[in-house]
């Protein structure tokens, strides 16, 4: 890596390196750019041996007419649906009923056929609510789906007069998942890019600075776009929105890191000699170890996410590895190249002169050192127990499992869906549907009525659930037969459905579900019905979402421990210490937990959330606890290199002083990119923004800036251990420069 980055040091390769970058950049443009193929949900995203998919399958196996894209039309007048304005309805209805075919509508309730007594059993009790199920045709496209909930909305927008309607279920939460999507990437990337600019003119008031890393990002985010784009459309993995938008603010904010670490290192050579080949030379060769370490890590710890069997997860690893892959020799070889091209003009009007002193222009941070290097118990103290009380904070932390709970509150799905928690008992919002598999057919003689009549009873005994719509099995004769809505072709699956006496996304509910799951066996066998004929599933939202956290959790313990011990196995490696890993890596778990704990605290107690996304502390956890790391790796590798001619004490100094400007200013604008998050209307977005812009400025101000430094100071030279420095030759320590 010293090697391919010193060739930006040299005249004849810095213009090919840009060069070659240019006309890569430019011949990827033909390739497929990756917004074409990010997808808003995933059809695939549990393992296939998980129970609610099995379920899923076999139900869709035995009554395949009922699979489909669900939507619920919510009609809502506060002023009540009555048989006076059912024809405004009746026209959305027929309406529906004529564009079938053209907008890939499965199914849809003839509500303009009905009398009036049967169009009451849709409207909730305080009669303010009126409700319709509509199916999409299955496996439809995401577009179609889009096209066809806008048009049933826009027409019904132009006929309403006395209501309003707002369309949710699965349908209509994809349609404005579509819409949040379809402008925030253009919001995102012009908002990162002012972002960008104004901190860097204002941190460092030069133009070219400014321009420079924007230049770097610009090229770089053409070749990570398109080479991503290759790889879907080959579809080697599936890109979410989330995903994508996330990748932008990666690339910003370590291309920007880069940037800031090879121009301040670049910088403090060209104190030193005229030549700016030379003063490349030297710079590189102190800075590209770290910077290829520190983008190990990230590679390193976007790599272990494939050892997930949560889609989202297994997804995120492929498209963050190649982004910073990428970034990664960019780092290496196109930025060093275009400042060196630059030279000393890069720093106008602050253009560095050769003899002037680098301390002397770190004063603050100078301070910062003295202060550490002095009072290393006080300084380390305070902030390890500012970070300890925060990071307890995190236990009390509350998930959510509700996707539509991360939607804006005015976006239509988000209203309906409201509206219908108001109007109808939470449970019917998303029943859990129960199949009953019969090996061999049917007979529903007295044996087997008995048994069916056990299970209904121990079904309703169960905790969370209020009612069903088992079959009644007094109007069943001996060998009689039920009709099509309970009853498969074959005669060999039972369905029905189980209402919740709760919240279907509560974690109550998903406790449930996971309880009778452990327990049907059981439920079979004391209702009569022997294992060996009869098989019992549970199927739906709720099922669902109690296989995805008993996944998530399983997933977070697994990717947390691995990339721990990937990347303390790294900083081994590294440091050539065993000692200076054991609390580089620590102070990283410390900060990520109390970036977490201090997040929660705010977004409950100021901004009133109930729950946070069940995906935001893996998330969190790789992206804290990568990205921590370059700081980390940044000061110790300078604390090293300076005791080559200092003692350690005045090491730690000097590699506070050095370090503690580009490693602020860098942790500064990658916090801020990562802020833009915040931007989006996803909440999940802006809660995953706020926690590593929060745990980021801790890293760079708190942890790398006073808490190492005093653990550096307190073990002196036993953070080598077993290594030894070699001092200079030619060079003794001095106590000031």
């Amino acid at each position: 890596m010293i090697r391919l980055a010193e060739l930006t040091s040299k005249r004849k390769w810095v213009w090919l390196i840009v060069g070659i970058w240019i006309i890569l950049a430019g011949a990827l443009s033909a390739a497929p750019s990756a917004n074409d193929y990010k997808v808003n949900t995933g059809e695939n995203d549990l393992p296939k041996d998980t129970q609610s998919v099995v379920a899923s399958e076999k139900l869709e196996n035995y009554f395949p007419d009922d699979s489909g894209l669900l939507g619920l039309l919510v009609f809502y007048n506060e002023k009540g649906w009555n048989k006076d304005n059912y024809q405004q309805i009746d026209k959305v209805s027929e309406w529906i009923t004529d564009k079938t075919d053209e907008f890939a509508i499965e199914s849809s309730v003839p509500f303009h056929l009905f009398p009036n007594e049967t169009k009451e059993a849709f409207l909730s009790e305080s009669g303010t609510t009126l409700v319709l199920p509509l199916m999409m045709k299955d496996s439809v496209e995401m577009a179609d789906i889009n096209t066809a909930v806008n048009a049933i909305q826009q027409f019904a927008d132009e006929l309403l007069v006395a209501g309003s309607l707002k369309i949710t279920g699965p349908a209509g939460i994809a349609s404005d998942t579509i819409a949040i999507f379809s402008n925030a990437d253009l919001v995102l990337l012009f908002s990162t890019i002012a972002l960008v600019l104004v901190l860097l003119i204002v941190i460092y008031r030069s133009p070219l600075l400014a321009i420079i890393p924007l230049v770097a990002v610009a090229i770089v985010y053409q070749v990570v776009d398109r080479v991503l784009g290759m790889f879907a459309a080959n579809e080697v993995f599936a890109i979410e929105a989330q995903s994508l938008s996330i990748v932008m603010i990666l690339l910003f904010g370590a291309t920007t890191d880069y940037c800031l670490f090879v121009f301040s290192r670049y910088r403090e050579e060209l104190r030193k000699t005229e030549n700016k080949y030379e003063a490349m030379r030297e710079a590189v060769k102190e800075v590209a170890e770290p910077i290829f370490f520190s983008g190990g890590t990230v590679f390193a710890a976007m790599l272990v996410l494939l050892l997930a069997t949560y889609g989202p997860y297994q997804n995120f690893g492929p498209v963050f590895a190649i982004t910073i892959v990428i970034v990664l020799l960019a780092g290496l070889t196109l930025v060093p190249a275009l400042f060196t091209i630059c030279g000393r003009r890069a720093f106008w009007p602050a253009i560095p002169k050769v003899g002037e002193k680098t301390l002397q222009k770190n004063r603050f941070w100078s301070r910062i050192g003295s202060f550490v290097t002095k009072k290393p118990f006080v300084a380390g103290g305070i902030v390890l127990v500012f970070l300890m009380i925060n990071g307890l904070n995190a236990l009390s932390i509350q998930y959510s499992f509700n996707l539509i709970k991360s939607f804006p509150e005015d976006m239509n799905s988000r209203v309906g869906f409201e509206q219908l928690e108001a109007e109808f008992p939470a449970g019917e919002l998303a029943p859990v549907t129960v199949l009953l598999e019969k090996k061999s057919t049917y007979t529903f003689d007295n044996e087997e009525l008995r048994a069916l009549e056990n299970l209904s009873e121990n079904l309703l005994s169960l905790e969370g659930v209020l009612s069903t719509t088992f079959p009644d099995m007094d109007v069943i004769e001996t060998g009689g037969r039920i009709g099509s809505r309970w009853l498969d072709d074959q005669e060999k699956a039972l369905k029905f459905d189980i209402v919740l006496d709760m919240n279907p996304y509560d974690k109550e509910a998903l406790d449930a579900l996971t309880q009778w799951s452990e327990q049907k066996d059981d439920l079979l066998v004391e209702s009569g019905l022997s294992l060996d004929e009869y098989a019992i599933h549970f199927t739906g939202q709720t099922a669902k979402q109690a296989d995805i956290r008993a996944i998530n959790d399983r997933d977070t313990l697994i990717v947390i421990i691995v990339v721990t011990l990937v990347i303390f196995g790294m900083l081994i490696f590294h440091s050539r210490s065993l000692i200076a890993p054991i609390y580089m890596m620590a102070t990283i778990l410390l900060s990520y937990a109390s970036a977490l704990g201090l997040s929660w605290f705010i977004f409950e107690n100021f901004f009133g959330y109930e729950g946070m996304s069940y995906r935001i502390p893996l998330y969190s956890f790789v992206f804290l606890v990568a990205l921590g790391v370059d700081y980390n790796i940044m000061l110790i590798s300078r604390i090293k290199e300076e005791n080559r001619r200092f003692s350690m004490q005045e090491s730690v100094r000097r590699g506070v002083a050095l370090t503690g400007g580009v490693i602020s200013s860098a942790g500064l604008i990658l916090a801020a990119t990562f802020g833009v998050l915040m931007t989006q209307p996803i909440l999940e977005l802006f809660m995953f923004g706020f926690i590593v812009s929060i745990g980021i400025l801790m890293d760079a101000f708190l942890v790398r800036g006073m808490l190492v430094p005093a653990i550096v100071s307190i073990l002196g030279h036993w953070n080598w251990w077993p290594s030894k420095i070699k001092k200079d030759s030619g060079e003794k320590e001095f106590t000031n420069e």
